[in-house]
């Protein structure tokens, strides 16, 4: 039986990637930008989905005792970045807590596609990526992390959530 994949963006947003941004993860995120673009072509190019996972925080949120306020629903710094505009045949999934899955819409998403690999890119590898990932193998669903598709605020943090998704979860790291 083949392999049924999706690619999980995520939270390429404004807030994350843009200097002016308020989470902003570093001139070294700049540099996933053009492999998570190859990677939503490559993937649409096989008619194999694409879902963008979006941090679309409210006042009140519980993440924001922790963070400044960030990629609040309906501003600017909640949007997706313009290098990656999402196409119609594309899902994209707001959450409002780190993990993906806090979101009911991810799992029925899946579900919907029968989905049977993930394949993960975006920000920030020790947090929401991570929560994701936990969440998948919770679900059984085996993951692929870009280790070129990746980034976090903190380097150290980042190769850390590498080794441990790997080390815990079974991701593969391509």
């Amino acid at each position: 039986m083949k392999k049924r994949r999706v690619l999980l963006v995520n939270d390429m947003l404004n807030d994350f990637l843009r200097p002016e941004g308020v989470l902003y993860c570093g001139r070294h995120s700049q540099n996933i930008i053009p492999f998570v673009s190859r990677k939503i072509k490559e993937f649409r190019k096989k008619g194999e989905p694409v879902i963008f996972v979006c941090d679309a925080h409210r006042p009140g949120d519980y993440e924001l005792k922790i963070y400044p306020p960030h990629a609040m629903k309906g501003k600017p710094g909640s949007r997706i970045i313009r290098e990656l505009p999402p196409q119609k045949s594309d899902i994209v999934i707001e959450k409002r807590f780190y993990d993906g899955f806090s979101n009911p819409k991810l799992e029925q998403a899946l579900r919907k596609l029968k989905i049977s690999e993930v394949h993960v890119t975006g920000v920030c590898t020790s947090i929401c990526i991570m929560e994701t990932v936990s969440a998948l193998f919770h679900r059984k669903i085996p993951v692929c992390i870009y280790k070129k598709g990746v980034s976090d605020f903190d380097l150290k943090n980042h190769r850390y959530a590498l080794s441990r998704m790997k080390k815990i979860f079974g991701a593969k790291i391509l």
